[in-house]
């Protein structure tokens, strides 16, 4: 055995640079096979983003912020191909959009699932930050389920298992593509939260339903209940009887709303919503899409110590709240 000057052997050093080089070749692989998926998106008077391709008749998925209230823009694709697009449909409450290339556009990237995702695996980004076309960064996903607020006039909600990363995104990377070792997008990049710190928002079965809606309706319908609640822990008792730990709080029902109609009350924790456990705010926001606006909605709560049951009349989400 052998060893350098600072009495690091060369044995460790060539596991160290096999082991580079492996994650080189990964990191190259998926650029590879995402980046000519990935265009850079100019919207208005200066507005600039980045756009995925996920469909093979070019329509592209971006954040809704990117777009903003623009009907539409210009596409720079990675071999220099550009096209004008339209924009389909937007939901500031998801930060996802959905765009038409009028032509020119490259066939889809594969589409993965966040919800398979773990902390420290191996991610990439593509996008176009700062105007710079094709620009790759490698991190690991650093935390899964964080949470981040939107708004839409009056109207808020929360997106759900936004994925934490320290793959280095920039203004302009926001549309672009979160990627696995295996070429698959697993997340729209959405958000610098700071130094090492981005924020994507996860492609999982509620993404692909938001989607769903902008392609067929260009806009996402949702239902309302009029709670606002926090997670709070259960009773042991209780939870041992319901099998889980955790349920709402309901810290305020605004008057007037289907919440409130139902009977629901301040203090009440919030067990199940459509006969499903609730352990967060998502496990509501889950149940609340077009298909339950104006259907009996069951709601099971905890009401001081007894099981309650009330029926909920959903009615449609509107910018005013």
């Amino acid at each position: 055995m052998y060893y350098t000057g600072n009495g690091v052997s060369e044995v460790s050093m060539d596991i160290e640079r096999d082991a580079l080089d492996a994650y080189s070749r990964v990191v190259s692989s998926v650029a590879a096979a995402v980046t000519p998926h990935v265009a850079s998106l100019r919207v208005g008077w200066g507005g600039s983003g980045s756009g995925v391709v996920f469909t093979d008749d070019g329509f592209l998925l971006t954040n809704a912020h990117v777009v903003g209230r623009s009907s539409g823009g210009k596409a720079a694709f990675a071999d220099g191909t550009e096209s004008a697009f339209d924009v389909v449909g937007a939901d500031p409450l998801s930060d996802l959009a959905v765009v038409r290339a009028r032509s020119g556009a490259p066939a889809k990237v594969d589409l993965g699932d966040a919800d398979r995702l773990v902390v420290g695996q191996l991610v990439v980004a593509v996008g176009n930050p700062l105007g710079l076309g094709g620009t790759v960064t490698a991190g690991v996903v650093s935390a899964l389920g964080r949470s981040l607020p939107t708004r839409s006039g009056r109207a808020g909600r929360v997106i759900e298992d936004v994925i934490q990363t320290d793959a280095a995104l920039n203004p302009g990377n926001s549309g672009g593509a979160l990627a696995d070792a295996a070429g698959r997008v697993v997340g729209i990049n959405t958000a610098v939260a700071g130094i090492g710190l981005g924020l994507a928002v996860p492609v999982n079965a509620t993404t692909r339903r938001i989607i769903s809606a902008l392609l067929a309706d260009g806009r996402v319908r949702r239902a309302y209940l009029g709670l606002v609640s926090v997670p709070a822990p259960l009773p042991e008792p209780v939870a041992e009887r319901v099998g889980q730990r955790t349920a709402l709080r309901v810290v305020e029902v605004v008057p007037g709303s289907p919440a409130d109609r139902a009977g629901l009350r301040a203090g009440d924790r919030v067990l199940s919503v459509g006969r499903a456990s609730v352990r967060d705010a998502q496990g509501i926001q889950r149940m609340l899409f077009a298909d339950a606006i104006g259907t009996r909605l069951p709601v099971t709560v905890l009401r001081n110590g007894a099981m309650v049951d009330v029926i909920a009349l959903p009615v449609e989400l509107t910018e005013g709240g």
